[in-house]
């Protein structure tokens, strides 16, 4: 019996094996922070501004990064940049085990994000390239890279507090490092896995006798509801496990709830797949953003547990489609060789909203109104982005 080979005669399965490239550029390299905030608070004294600066100096990183990748992809290749990002991704997250300092744990969260910007930009690339393979199942397989970062959460839910549980047991003076150390082994042990068959997809094309270029005003209303989602989803992501720990939540519950929340963005792909194939303009985006609202309220309005549970499930099934639709969206406008200009310009406005929605949400979460308060701004401004999204218009085709 012959093995499987995994190339694109085999679209699943590659696409399975390069969401894992997904998996460590947010999964575990953005989001495990929400796990680790209330350790690394209570152990170092931040207030909640300093922490949601963490995750702004991760975003500032993965805005740089973007600016840089198209660049970079025609000189490296994308699978090239792919591999380094994901190979230095880890690095990053070891070394932000080895430190204690604030200034040296910011340049670590700002370098991890100048990373996964180069992975998740070329994997999205990759991941569009594979889908005009199999255009029949061109949004299912863009959703399932995406969706890998649901793998990566869910690793997380289930690493950290584990790792977090045996450095305080060895009576590790900062135990929350343990768990950075194991992100990192686990994000290096990703790439290896991932390398081939990201590889059998091939490089994207080169840009000659382009007849449709990326151009910002064709996508102004699609590129500002992007921006407003990334504002408003990343204070969910923050300090959802922050808030829920202040609100009494066990920590088995909470671990559940995270763990429920990154396999709902692995099932995310099948849900909206038709979806993404079907819109050409921003009406995928304006939907979500406002089903993401409404999942972003309801930690802050009870914390019934049934109630907080629907909102990380249905948040974890809605958020990263979000971010397949912008690629859907690229794909359906634009020529192949200008795909790579126009995801990284979505992820571009995606970083600096990011760059924002931390600190903003922290800022507030200080103040009387604390994190509900701050979980509220959040779901205001993912209003705002599905508003501002559904006036984005699909282009005249390409002949």
């Amino acid at each position: 019996m012959t093995s499987l080979s995994l190339s694109p005669r085999h679209p699943v399965a590659t696409a399975l094996a390069l969401s894992l490239a997904a998996a460590v550029a947010l999964g575990a390299t953005r989001f495990s922070y929400g796990l680790l905030l209330p350790p690394m608070r209570d152990d170092l004294g931040w207030s909640y501004l300093l922490a949601g600066a963490m995750n702004t100096a991760n975003a500032l990183g993965y805005f740089l990064g973007a600016l840089v990748t198209p660049a970079l992809m025609r000189r490296l290749g994308v699978w090239r940049l792919l591999i380094v990002g994901s190979v230095l991704a880890g690095i990053f997250m070891l070394l932000s085990g080895m430190v204690t300092d604030t200034a040296a744990l910011f340049l670590q969260r700002l370098c991890a994000g100048v990373a996964s910007a180069f992975i998740f930009i070329t994997g999205g690339v990759l991941a569009a390239r594979l889908g005009s393979m199999h255009s029949e199942r061109a949004g299912f397989l863009i959703g399932l890279y995406y969706g890998g970062t649901g793998f990566g959460i869910a690793l997380s839910a289930l690493l950290v507090p584990a790792a977090l549980a045996s450095a305080q047991e060895h009576g590790v003076a900062h135990a929350w490092q343990w768990p950075w150390l194991a992100l990192g082994i686990a994000c290096l042990f990703a790439t290896a896995i991932m390398a081939l068959p990201a590889r059998a997809i091939g490089e994207a094309l080169p840009g000659q006798g382009v007849k449709q270029r990326f151009a910002v005003k064709d996508f102004s209303f699609g590129l500002s509801g992007y921006l407003m989602f990334g504002v408003g989803y990343i204070g969910y992501m923050t300090f959802v496990v922050a808030l829920l720990k202040e609100q009494g939540m066990r920590p088995g519950l909470i671990t559940l709830f995270y763990t429920l929340l990154g396999l709902a963005v692995v099932a995310s792909s099948r849900i909206w797949a038709r979806m993404l194939d079907r819109f050409k303009g921003g009406e995928s985006l304006a939907i979500l953003n406002g089903v993401l609202a409404v999942a972003s309220i309801l930690p802050a309005l009870t914390s019934a547990v049934p109630i907080v549970f629907i909102s990380g499930i249905v948040f974890g099934g809605v958020f990263l489609s979000v971010v397949a639709s912008t690629t859907a969206l690229v794909r359906h406008n634009l020529p192949q060789e200008s795909w790579s200009a126009g995801i990284s310009a979505f992820t571009a406005a995606f970083a600096l909203g990011q760059i924002v929605g931390p600190t903003m949400v922290g800022w507030v979460a200080d103040g009387p109104g604390g994190l509900e308060r701050g979980l509220i701004v959040s779901a205001f401004a993912l209003f705002i982005g599905a508003a501002l999204s559904s006036r984005q218009k699909p282009l005249a085709p390409i002949h």
